[in-house]
């Protein structure tokens, strides 16, 4: 059983954290501990050389794409799929452009070789280097040292963009392009853990061939710093800035590739879903380039909405204030001069400093998109319900049990009063305790009741566990989701969404059907099962289509506003449940949403 539970929290660790595989880089396994069998998990970033056979193929037929300002790029073609990575859209984020919004890259690359296995990734928080227990902090300092950085190819000039295409499309072909931007709490993640190989793949052997497209995009204190200072200069949410920059690039160049401009749909996971929402909201919903929308769709896998307190509120300014002591700079005239002067590793442990996502305060996270008055000109929920955002149609939804592996840090928690008191200390400080209480009370002190759901008593790894992990999972995700879906058929009918619930995980000890256990499922097809092979063909579909029923023939899947249902994607059927559990909860979370921020 323990070897379950530690696969299950190794798989989500190499999806949403983003490790990478490097097994010869590693020292023995201790013979005292459980032997896990990890290979199946080996698909997003394999660093062996090609067989020879394969660099051969690359060398005979690496195609080329020339984009209009006379750039050559050169790729590389495994099986039936030709890749381009690496591509550069902005001009490095260095020196004074750290922590500072893009500049677009207007010089032409000339003869670029986008042959590379891997793409450059932005420096990433594991861990956090000074909070925590002892070990991750000790872990999290040697993933800052310049070793480290280099075998993880961590770079601050990363912002780059990664196009895959089936083999042998052409500029002029006009495909529909899937704008893929990755998740990982806003700390971890990059494009060069998620090859479109094997989503591509499929969709070709069903007659619908696409174009995919994977943005890097500058995480943590790199491209989420919050604080007065940020505040005051106009340099919050750079992250989601390059995240938009590249929407641009691909409107400039993708048709060169095989691409059709005008047919574009965002995707993203987790805080890659969270972005997909801020781009419908950015600059009160204006999503145009050169007079034209830069998407038609959109696809949010375990998030939508964070409401957040804005940039320079009482806990940005703690975040800010732990990254200046820890570099330094504390004392300084200019502290944010003095963090772009830092040598690149101590400010990435600097920036590393406060608390990280698989830690003790878990989904409140130190780092995000929080309003700025000028690129996210308010909270996210503001933005929906004062329809500043832009419509369009989706596809959003969730896994069962999103909150089970961010409650597996607070072991400590064994009774209602300290549950409470968590709450209130780490996530709404500024909230009257009573409303916590309240929000508390309405999950009942029943590991029955608790997530993973559906598990009777199972799983209770400590008093509070299945308790504490429903209300992270609903407040961060599930609920939250409801909530923007009444909101958004509500103020545009007009606009069709669908919506789902997977359980296709469930029975994992402990985890359940866990976040980020889509990305196994669906995105690299390690289980290809019902739900693999039928999530793709909506997907496609509604790529297409923008609908997920019009094209490969599945099971119909209703509008969300039609009855209020979920498709519930099980491993092996899928079938209609109303979206209407924890309902108590849900209604007391829309009375009172604005009294928790993070």
């Amino acid at each position: 059983m323990k070897a379950s539970i530690l696969s299950a929290f190794s798989a989500v660790f190499l999806t949403v954290a983003g490790s990478q595989v490097i097994r010869q880089q590693l020292p023995p396994v201790d013979p005292r501990l459980p032997q896990l069998d990890l290979s199946r998990f080996e698909v997003p970033i394999d660093l062996r050389e090609p067989e020879d056979g394969l660099k051969l193929e690359a060398r005979k037929d690496a195609p080329t794409v020339k984009l209009e300002d006379g750039s050559i790029i050169t790729g590389s073609v495994l099986a039936d799929v030709e890749s381009f990575k690496g591509i550069p859209f902005a001009e490095p984020p260095l020196g004074d452009l750290r922590m500072r919004p893009p500049v677009r890259l207007e010089k032409p690359l000339g003869k670029f070789d986008a042959s590379m296995r891997i793409s450059p990734q932005c420096p990433q928080m594991f861990f956090s280097s000074s909070t925590g227990r002892m070990l991750t902090q000790v872990i999290g300092n040697l993933l800052n040292k310049g070793l480290f950085q280099k075998i993880l190819d961590s770079t601050e000039d990363c912002l780059n963009i990664n196009v895959q295409r089936p083999k042998g499309v052409k500029a002029g072909d006009k495909l529909p392009v899937l704008f893929w931007i990755f998740g990982g709490g806003f700390e971890l993640g990059s494009n060069a853990m998620y090859s479109g190989t094997p989503i591509l793949t499929r969709a070709m052997e069903q007659g619908q061939p696409f174009i995919f497209v994977g943005v890097n995009y500058r995480v943590g204190g790199f491209g989420f710093m919050p604080g007065e200072e940020i505040q005051a200069e106009g340099s919050g949410n750079a992250g989601l800035l390059d995240q938009r920059m590249g929407m641009e690039w691909v409107a400039d160049n993708i048709e060169a590739f095989g691409g059709d401009p005008d047919k574009v749909t965002i995707w993203g996971e987790s805080a890659g879903a969270i972005s997909v929402f801020d781009q419908l909201a950015l600059y009160d919903g204006n999503a145009t380039y050169k007079g034209k929308p830069l998407f038609r769709g959109a696809i949010m896998n375990s998030g939508s909405i964070i409401p957040a307190d804005p940039v320079d509120c009482p806990k940005g300014r703690e975040v800010y204030n732990q990254v200046v002591k820890a570099g330094g700079c504390s004392g300084r005239s200019d502290t944010l001069k003095c963090l772009r002067e830092l040598p690149y590793e101590k400010f990435l442990k600097a920036a590393n400093a406060p608390p990280g996502l698989l830690s003790y305060n878990s989904v409140a996270l130190s780092y995000l998109p929080r309003p700025d008055g000028k690129v996210l000109r308010a909270s996210p929920d503001v933005l929906l319900l004062g329809q500043r955002y832009y419509p369009v149609p989706m596809i959003i939804g969730d896994q069962e049990d999103e909150g089970t592996i961010f409650a597996l840090f607070q072991r400590n928690l064994t009774n209602t009063e300290m549950l409470v008191g968590y709450l209130k200390e780490i996530f709404f400080p500024a909230t009257d305790i009573q409303k916590i209480k309240d929000l508390v009370k309405s999950y009942p002190d029943d590991p029955r009741e608790g997530s993973p759901f559906r598990t009777g008593k199972l799983n209770q790894v400590y008093p509070q566990f299945k308790r504490l992990a429903a209300i992270l999972g609903d407040i961060t995700f599930t609920l939250t989701r409801r909530l923007f879906l009444f909101a958004s058929a509500t103020l545009h009918p007009d606009v069709p969404s669908w919506s789902y619930l997977s359980s296709y995980d469930y029975g994992t000890p402990i985890a359940g059907t866990f976040h980020g256990s889509d990305l196994l499922q669906v995105f690299y097809g390690i289980l290809p099962n019902y739900a693999s092979r039928t999530t793709v063909s909506y997907y496609t579909n509604f790529l297409y289509n923008l609908d997920p029923n019009e094209g490969i023939k599945v099971q119909h899947w209703p509008k969300w506003m039609e009855n209020q249902e979920l498709l519930n994607m099980n491993a092996n059927d899928a079938k209609l449940i109303p979206d209407n559990f924890r309902n108590e909860s849900y209604n007391y979370l829309l009375a009172n949403f604005l009294s928790f921020y993070i």
